[in-house]
């Protein structure tokens, strides 16, 4: 089975649709970076150098310094498809920030979308 034309698609080239998105709602992209650095780990410099070096989605997850374990908490449904139920780990990894985008979008605030453990 080949893989899916989105794990050998640059993440450079989605970012700029990231950030249309977002900006259109009146978010920033200092938020969209911070999503993004929350998730994968990476700094901002080690990202803008991801996104100059056109890095593709597999290999941007794969080599992320340190995947957020609170990723987790992020559940719903993106493009159809219920997060929780994906089973192949880039796919999911990639629905993750998806979602998390859409959210900003929809105009959650920052808190609510880095999730944070539920309190005892």
């Amino acid at each position: 089975m080949s893989k899916h034309r989105i794990y050998t698609t640059s993440v450079a080239s989605v970012y700029p649709l990231y950030l249309a998105k977002v900006e259109k709602k009146g978010r920033t992209k200092a938020e969209v970076d911070e999503i993004i650095r929350w998730l994968t780990g990476y700094s901002q410099s080690e990202l803008e150098g991801r996104l100059n070096h056109k890095t593709d989605f597999e290999t941007f997850f794969a080599e992320a310094p340190g995947m957020n374990p609170l990723r987790m908490l992020v559940k719903g449904v993106i493009c159809g498809v219920r997060i929780e139920n994906i089973e192949e780990p880039t796919m999911r990894e990639i629905r993750y920030l998806d979602k998390m985008i859409d959210e900003l979008a929809k105009g959650k605030t920052m808190e609510k979308i880095l999730r944070k453990p539920a309190e005892v």
